[in-house]
């Protein structure tokens, strides 16, 4: 068995979950040099578990195309989060606002927000708020301040914190890692994680988008229990089961896009 010290460990979690990793914000997160990060991508380079590039490290096989994590991450299950993300916008009705967290899934959510007349979007996701912000429209839409994420196109930290507890919205569509029956709802990151937590706790309606590779997940950073989502959103393939069993942990409602 291939033994690897917690740091390491740490980076290579990352990497899986989102295919790179940046030096600067390594090392904030560790509370480590970035000497001491850079010395780790070595060690694990010579190991044959990661490629070292510009500013971080990426997983074997990733960036060779130049794509960044985050817009291939866009591509995977697109027809499941097109399908769920227009029946989560027929939620909205004019003049009501929402909040909206960075995600592939809410990123595809824009579109479908755009063209609702008279709605505020309050979000941290750069994606979400130059997608909305490119439609002639009515939709108005607020980006929270905070500190720019290298891999997640997003605001994050104490400001983008102290920003959402300004605001009462009617909804708030999070998009996390994985929505587990037993464990409730969770991001691989603290940050996100945050984030997610505070635009609950702002909305009359909390809206988690999932799609069925989702469900049943868990990760690292818990955002909340089942008990506190109001709508469960995924899609035509999420097994009855599955989606039974979180009814019954106290998912308020459940509706799958067909």
């Amino acid at each position: 068995m291939t033994w690897f010290p917690d740091r390491h460990r740490h980076i290579l979690n990352l990497l899986e979950a989102h295919g790179r990793v940046a030096t600067e914000s390594l090392a904030q997160d560790l509370n480590v040099s970035r000497e001491t990060v850079r010395r780790d991508f070595l060690d694990l380079e010579a190991q044959g578990l990661l490629k070292r590039v510009r500013g971080g490290a990426v997983a074997l096989g990733d960036g060779d195309d130049g794509e960044p994590p985050f817009r291939r991450r866009m591509k995977e299950m697109r027809r499941e989060k097109e399908s769920l993300t227009s029946l989560a916008a027929g939620l909205l009705r004019p003049g009501q606002s929402c909040f909206v967290d960075a995600g592939t899934t809410t990123s595809v959510l824009a579109g479908g927000l755009a063209r609702i007349p008279d709605i505020l979007v309050l979000t941290n996701s750069v994606d979400v708020a130059q997608s909305i912000a490119r439609v002639e429209g009515e939709c108005d839409v607020l980006l929270l301040g905070g500190q720019i994420d290298h891999d997640v196109p997003g605001t994050f930290g104490e400001l983008t914190l102290s920003q959402v507890q300004r605001f009462h919205a009617d909804f708030a569509f999070i998009s996390p890692v994985g929505v587990h029956p037993q464990g409730g709802v969770y991001d691989f990151r603290l940050k996100e994680a945050e984030v997610a937590a505070a635009m609950i706790a702002q909305a009359a309606t909390a809206v988690v988008l999932a799609d069925h590779s989702k469900l049943g997940r868990d990760s690292r950073v818990r955002i909340c229990d089942c008990t506190d989502i109001d709508i469960l959103v995924t899609d035509s393939g999420a097994d009855d089961v599955v989606l039974e069993r979180f009814r019954r942990a106290g998912v308020g409602e459940v509706r799958t896009a067909r």
